[in-house]
């Protein structure tokens, strides 16, 4: 069975309204402000979690593929099916909806920080050792500021799919832009709130990556001497 949304030209019904904005303005930026925490809360805590999980597998090769298996497979849960899962437990709210987001930020994160770490060249890793850096030292010292381009990518790309991941929250009430979104279909197909929120969303993600990005290259400042 197919179904398909009729759909008919409105002058009166534009893609875009200022007015719509001028109007509704305390709300956009309420739904702004949620959609950003929960982004970056998600985003953080995924990160706390798969940063470790990403040391575990590249000190222990043969957990690696466990790992990355693991999270693979959360990933590809459907994510109406992993509200169903958790709520239960969490009940109907913002932990509910960060821990369904954290699940799908954690495969990125751990990828690219293993194949970050994995990039330290042996013969680095040997000085720091004749240097005396026992496994810690070397990981904090040494491994981990030399992996920091594929954790940086990894968090970049977490952070803007997460941007898009909130909006699903809506089915719990807490989808931030996504609550502007699905109110524009609920109101009539209302054009000018659908194409608000979906504007938002990508300016959001778009903010959001140049953060990172800039905070990449200060963190990496190696980087940039190399670029002729």
């Amino acid at each position: 069975m197919s179904f398909r949304l009729s759909y008919r030209a409105d002058p009166g019904n534009p893609w875009f309204s200022w007015q719509y904005v001028r109007d509704n303005s305390d709300t956009i930026l309420a739904a702004v402000r949620d959609h950003a925490s929960l982004t970056v809360r998600a985003v953080l805590i995924a990160a706390l979690i798969a940063l470790p999980l990403a040391v575990v597998a590249y000190w222990y090769r043969s957990l690696a593929g466990p790992v990355l298996a693991l999270t693979g497979v959360l990933y590809t849960v459907p994510s109406l099916a992993l509200f169903a899962f958790i709520a239960p437990y969490l009940g109907i709210g913002v932990a509910t909806a960060l821990s369904v987001v954290v699940l799908y930020a954690l495969l990125v994160i751990v990828r690219n920080a293993v194949a970050g770490l994995n990039q330290v060249p042996p013969e680095v890793r040997e000085a720091a050792e004749g240097m005396g850096y026992g496994r810690w030292g070397r990981l904090f010292r040494v491994e981990l500021p030399l992996a920091l381009p594929g954790i940086l990518t990894g968090l970049r790309l977490a952070t803007v799919s997460t941007v898009a991941l909130v909006t699903v929250g809506v089915v719990i009430g807490r989808g931030g832009l996504g609550q502007l979104i699905f109110a524009g279909f609920q109101n009539n197909f209302y054009k000018a709130q659908i194409m608000t929120g979906t504007l938002l969303c990508v300016l959001l993600a778009l903010v959001l990556d140049l953060a990172l990005a800039g905070a990449g290259r200060l963190l990496t400042p190696w980087l940039r001497r190399r670029t002729p």
